[in-house]
């Protein structure tokens, strides 16, 4: 595979009867959600992300092949992607709820964007689940179904995802984290509630642990924090970064199985994270 046409030959799978891009891009540094603070830091995603330069990212990532977004419902995105698609582009998305907006009222301002998918917010799910509210996931699951809708649950805990297909739950699909941010102290509610960032440290060993859950369960899953939110590169080089950023999304699909995806976040004002992941899913034969 390689450039064609300014953009690339980038694998694609069906989702649920559409081809999407195996990579899709994620929104977390768009909304100011850092994970390397002492790097970039909320302020400065969230002051260079202004609607226009997020247009100019879906722009960039659509050329390059990406045609799949997981977006946060927020007004933000949820304004952004309209006006995107009003010039006529092609846009995809799978979105996570937003917990800061009742469920219900949610649902329908994604219905209207009519997404391939919505799943329920990874750390909202954990926290209900740590809290026996299983009944309320199950609920908001049929919530999204009966809208017409994939559901999905967002969760960190790869026991979530046992329980969810031993209990049957009615899961279409799972979004996955690599890193297990509930087990070390750092069971918190989710930043978009409380306005706090939570600061978390990721561990690789924890990697290991999803991708074996991925790769039991049938359904499709999405894989995030391929890069551990950025993590991987503390105390590398701009070198050290692309062959770290290269060995993650290897290690990833080699991991998952050939139906599922991965979903990597971009922060595009110091380079061209886009065109660099694009680069690197050009050279991984799946």
């Amino acid at each position: 595979m390689g450039p064609i046409e300014g953009g690339y030959m980038l694998p694609r799978v069906d989702f649920f009867g559409t081809q999407v891009s195996r990579l899709i891009v994620g929104d977390n540094p768009v909304n100011g959600h850092s994970y390397i603070p002492e790097i970039i830091s909320h302020d400065e995603m969230i002051d260079y992300y202004t609607e226009q330069n997020l247009l100019a990212a879906m722009a960039e990532a659509s050329s390059l092949g990406f045609n799949t977004w997981l977006p946060l419902a927020n007004e933000f995105m949820l304004r952004a992607i309209r006006h995107y698609r009003n010039t006529a582009a092609e846009l995809h998305v799978i979105f996570q709820s937003y917990p800061a907006v009742d469920f219900a009222v949610n649902v329908r301002q994604m219905a209207e964007c009519q997404p391939l998918g919505i799943y329920h917010q990874g750390t909202t799910t954990d926290g209900l689940s740590e809290q026996g509210q299983f009944r309320v996931i199950r609920e908001r699951i049929k919530m999204v179904q009966d809208a017409g809708f994939k559901a999905g649950i967002g969760t960190h805990v790869p026991e979530t995802v046992q329980r969810a297909e031993d209990e049957d739950w009615g899961v279409d699909f799972y979004v996955t984290c690599l890193h297990n941010t509930r087990t070390r102290g750092a069971a918190k509610e989710s930043s978009f509630l409380t306005g706090k960032p939570k600061h978390l440290k990721f561990f690789p060993e924890d990697r290991r642990l999803m991708f074996e859950v991925i790769r039991q369960v049938s359904k499709p899953c999405i894989a995030f924090k391929v890069f551990g939110g950025g993590q991987i590169f503390y105390n590398k080089s701009a070198e050290q970064v692309t062959v770290a950023a290269e060995a993650a999304i290897r290690e990833t699909f080699a991991n998952i199985k050939p139906t599922d995806l991965a979903a990597v976040g971009v922060f595009q004002r110091d380079k061209n994270q886009l065109r660099e992941n694009a680069e690197i899913m050009s050279r991984i034969s799946l």
